[in-house]
Formats: structure tokens, C-alpha cells, sequence
């Protein structure tokens, strides 16, 4: 049992430290520093907000707070999954020099990103705030169980690509195609509601689409949507065993190719 709790302990740690050197990397000789982790999403809103509000005139209240609370969130997964095709590739030095676990690589740089959108949460009650709105206490509750399922299912996907594309190099460049494609089928600059309802159906089928509506949900009305949240865990559950399945797999032959 002592060796058991060493080993937890052993492994905490090292996630910790491997987290802590990826937000030192992200900001060294970085002058804005925590402003860079806002000013994408704040920028594509900004950008959707003119197209859609100002030139299309869509009929959608607080439509600026309504494309932030979606953006940040789904940054926290794109970047995620932008980074994890390279993450052992660029960890090369590590892996062959010491011996630890290879999937706290991957933890550590999923948690890293989801510090950030943590970071950014203060914006969105900025904008609450801006708009006559006020956080619910419901997000006590809501956050920390969405930011679990977010984790799972990010982790999961990320232990996925990484594993792949260390024997086929092309998935780095398919997976910002299907985040490019993935973006515009979820409902982030769009409510769900404004698909038509015979088609209403298929946003489950998009793994990512009842997560992002969860979040938004629990931002802008301060509840949690039970019925995208379980889905959205079921997805989580589904990606994290298929993906760590994979990556214990193939993690065996990584040093064949690094």
C-alpha cells in the first residue's frame, strides 16, 4: 500500500511539473503574457459578431456574450488537439532520455490549456456583468464538473492523435481540416435552436456539440443542461478508453520512431 501511494505521489508530481513547464514555455519572452490566452477567441468573436450581427442582422440577443461563452471553451479543446499531434514528437529529448510514464506528456499539456480557459473565465464574467447578467452559484456545481468531462474527453483524443501520428505524419495536417470542419458543425456561432428541427437530432451526433452547448448553457442561464451533460460523459468515456487503448498499443514502438 506505501508503495502504491508513493507511486500516485510520483506521478502527481511529475504531471505538475510537466504542466508547469508548459505554461513557462507558452509565455517565455512573451511581454502580453495572459492576454494571448484571450485575444483569439475575443478576436473571433469579434469577427462573427460584425458577419452575423452587424452585416447579416441574425435576431439573436447578447449575441456578443453568447459567441464568447461557446469560443472559450471550444479553444481550450482545439488547441488541445492542434498541439497533441507533435506533443511526443516535440517532447523527444525527454522520452528518450528518462523513463516516466508517456501519457503525462499528454496530460500535462491538456491541463495546460485547460489552466488557461480557467483563466479566461473572469472574461466572461466581465462580459456578464457588461450585459446587466450575474454568475450563477450553480457554476460552483458546473464548472468543475464540465471542466472533468471536458478533461476526459480532450485527454482522450489527444492520447488518440498522438499515437497515430507518430507513424502516419499526415494526421497532424487532417486534424486542422476536421477542426475546421468540426467548428462550423457545432453550434458555437449558432444556437442549437435555429437548426431545423427535423435535423435537431443529428447535434449528438457530433461528439463535441452537447459539451460546447453544456458550457454555454451554464454560462448564459446559469443551469445545467443534464441531458448534453450526459451525453457529453458518455463521449468522454468512450474517447479516454479507446484512446488510451491505442496509445498503450503503440506506445511500446515510439522509440522505433522518435
Amino acid at each position: 500500500m506505501k508503495w502504491y501511494l508513493k507511486k500516485i505521489q510520483y506521478i502527481y508530481d511529475l504531471i505538475y511539473l510537466l504542466t508547469l513547464k508548459e505554461i513557462k514555455v507558452r509565455y517565455k519572452s512573451s511581454v502580453l503574457g495572459y492576454l494571448w490566452s484571450i485575444a483569439m477567441p475575443l478576436c473571433y468573436a469579434f469577427v462573427f459578431y460584425i458577419s452575423f450581427k452587424v452585416v447579416m442582422k441574425i435576431k439573436m440577443e447578447n449575441y456578443s456574450l453568447f459567441l464568447i461563452c461557446g469560443l472559450f471553451p471550444w479553444q481550450w479543446f482545439a488547441n488541445s488537439l492542434g498541439a497533441s499531434s507533435t506533443v511526443f514528437l516535440s517532447n523527444s529529448s525527454i522520452i528518450k532520455k528518462v523513463n516516466f510514464p508517456r501519457s503525462s506528456v499528454c496530460i500535462a499539456m491538456v491541463l495546460n490549456d485547460g489552466v488557461h480557459f480557467l483563466l479566461s473565465i473572469p472574461v466572461i464574467i466581465l462580459f456578464l456583468f457588461l450585459y446587466h447578467k450575474n454568475p450563477s452559484p450553480i457554476w460552483l456545481i458546473g464548472v468543475p464538473i464540465l471542466f472533468i468531462v471536458q478533461f476526459i474527453f480532450t485527454l482522450g483524443l489527444s492520447l488518440l492523435i498522438s499515437s497515430i501520428n507518430m507513424f502516419f505524419r499526415d494526421l497532424e495536417r487532417l486534424v486542422m481540416v476536421f477542426l475546421t470542419l468540426l467548428f462550423y458543425f457545432t453550434p458555437i456561432i449558432y444556437e442549437e435552436t435555429m437548426i431545423p428541427e427535423r435535423y435537431r437530432y443529428l447535434i449528438n451526433l457530433n461528439p463535441v456539440a452537447p459539451l460546447m452547448v453544456a458550457w454555454r448553457h451554464l454560462f448564459l442561464n446559469g443551469d445545467i443542461n443534464y441531458m448534453y451533460f450526459l451525453i457529453s460523459f458518455l463521449y468522454g468515456l468512450f474517447f479516454f478508453s479507446f484512446g488510451l487503448w491505442i496509445f498503450n498499443i503503440l506506445s511500446p514502438r515510439f522509440a522505433e520512431v522518435l
